[in-house]
């Protein structure tokens, strides 16, 4: 699969495509639904199939401080498409240029004279274009007056609620794993690169691999028992992520301590696998009181994959 970033970086042979457009954060059961309509009339048309997804993601750019938490960074996103088997994803700078663009002017320029697409499928409550003023009564006039298929996906739903990212946030702030688990279709998980912390914890013997969240906003806060995957080694720990209020912490950040783990991952990428919730993240009276819980997180992880084992 190749990533796009910008109309610019465009070439001719993703032109005539079957294409989609949105978020897509998470991927999650009704993301793939969509996907698997764009990859069957794909290849019943015999053409490329592309996903168009902005970055950052709207609300991000108009309201940075309140915009929900992220399910997937780019790099994740990215990921799961490809796993999802589209060929291409156009990434489009979300910026004041694209932002004051009215829905008319959006279709000619990226799906007209961008894209020249053949097939497009929106989920059913898509909106685009300045001020939102873009539906898919819009698309589906200029479809038919230029001659490309428009169509919208239901709704997908499980045990009668609405699979959406907004209800997995939800799960995942209530540390219900289980069922965010069921909608995504996978086990949640966190992916970034290892960065060099304040170390503290090597000071009370706990030593933790950092990953960066780039300063945003996490799904999810607690300590977790998690199996975190480096190069296809699956190595099980317990994650913190939150503020870290013991120590004063003024970003969110995901701190992994990897059982029986001695290996050096500095600059490494590893996938953080949140396999179940332990506590809420709380203040302690000094690092000795913290020290203490940590070990006692360890106990209880320890116990929870005696009982329960690695899916992996």
């Amino acid at each position: 699969m190749e990533l796009i970033r910008g109309l610019h970086n465009l070439s001719d042979r993703f032109r005539g495509c079957a294409a989609t457009i949105g978020n897509f954060d998470g991927v999650h059961l009704g993301h793939q639904q969509v996907l698997a309509h764009v990859k069957a009339a794909a290849s019943r048309l015999h053409v490329p199939s592309l996903v168009i997804v902005f970055e950052p993601q709207p609300r991000e750019f108009f309201a940075p401080e309140t915009a929900p938490a992220r399910l997937s960074r780019l790099r994740d996103k990215v990921r799961y498409l490809d796993s999802a088997g589209m060929d291409a994803i156009l990434c489009l700078p979300f910026n004041p240029r694209l932002q004051a663009l009215p829905a008319l002017a959006f279709v000619n320029a990226v799906l007209l004279e961008g894209l020249s697409v053949r097939h497009f499928v929106v989920g059913d409550d898509f909106r685009f274009g300045c001020d939102r003023a873009g539906d898919f009564s819009l698309l589906k006039q200029v479809g038919d007056s230029r001659g490309f298929e428009v169509v919208s996906t239901d709704t997908f739903t499980q045990s009668a609620a609405r699979v959406s990212s907004s209800r997995i946030r939800e799960l995942l702030a209530l540390g219900e794993l289980g069922e965010a688990a069921r909608l995504l279709g996978r086990d949640y998980s966190i992916s970034g690169r290892v960065e060099y912390g304040r170390q503290l914890g090597r000071t009370i013997g706990v030593p933790t691999a950092n990953v960066g969240l780039k300063g945003k906003k996490p799904a999810l806060v607690g300590v977790y028992a998690v199996e975190a995957d480096i190069n296809g080694e699956w190595v099980q720990g317990v994650a913190n992520i939150g503020t870290r209020p013991t120590v004063n912490g003024q970003h969110a950040s995901l701190e992994v301590h990897l059982l029986d783990y001695t290996g050096n991952l500095y600059g490494r990428h590893i996938n953080v696998v949140f396999r179940h919730f332990l506590r809420s993240e709380q203040r302690f009276d000094g690092l000795d009181a913290l020290k203490t819980q940590i070990s006692l997180d360890i106990a209880q992880a320890r116990s929870w994959f005696e009982c329960h084992g690695s899916t992996k």
